[in-house]
């Protein structure tokens, strides 16, 4: 893990602690990365209270509550899926702030439309209005991985 993110993951655990909130993660692209940074740091139980790799289609609607629709008319690498899966999160958890994340890592999987590196990111939580946030990453695919694991550590650090 990168020094950066594990920072990152630090920072976030202390705010956390210090508003008594818990948090669950919604992941499709990092694959459990963003959990996996906040769980590298010790005590990190005290504020973390799941996560869900929901990659497939068929397991964010299952897991989180997704309606077809919404994967069927927008993609599953959408604002409106993101926006979702952050919620579908706090829905299905005893989470106070969610953090989803869906994206294309590549190599393959892009279109014009929506290219390689293409990256949405939602939170979701019980005393605001879900965020979103759009990212358009280069690299390789555990390139494009890693800035998306750190950008919603970002993310999630910019509600405080």
């Amino acid at each position: 893990m990168e020094p950066y993110t594990t920072t990152l993951a630090e920072k976030l655990g202390h705010l956390l602690l210090e508003k008594k909130l818990k948090l669950v993660t919604a992941e499709s692209c990092t694959g459990g990365g963003i959990a996996y940074a906040i769980t590298s740091i010790p005590g990190s139980s005290q504020y973390f209270e799941q996560g869900f790799v929901t990659y497939s289609n068929s397991s964010k609607q299952k897991l989180l509550n997704i309606d077809n629709n919404i994967i069927n008319i927008y993609g599953s690498v959408s604002e409106e899926t993101a926006t979702s899966m952050a919620e579908g999160a706090i829905q299905n958890s005893d989470a106070d702030i969610s953090l989803s994340v869906t994206g294309i890592a590549g190599p393959d999987g892009g279109s014009a439309a929506k290219p390689v590196g293409t990256v949405w990111f939602g939170l979701a939580g019980k005393s605001f209005s879900t965020k979103t946030l759009h990212k358009h990453f280069s690299g390789n695919r555990k390139e494009i991985r890693q800035i998306s694991i750190q950008a919603g550590l970002e993310f999630l650090l910019s509600i405080f």
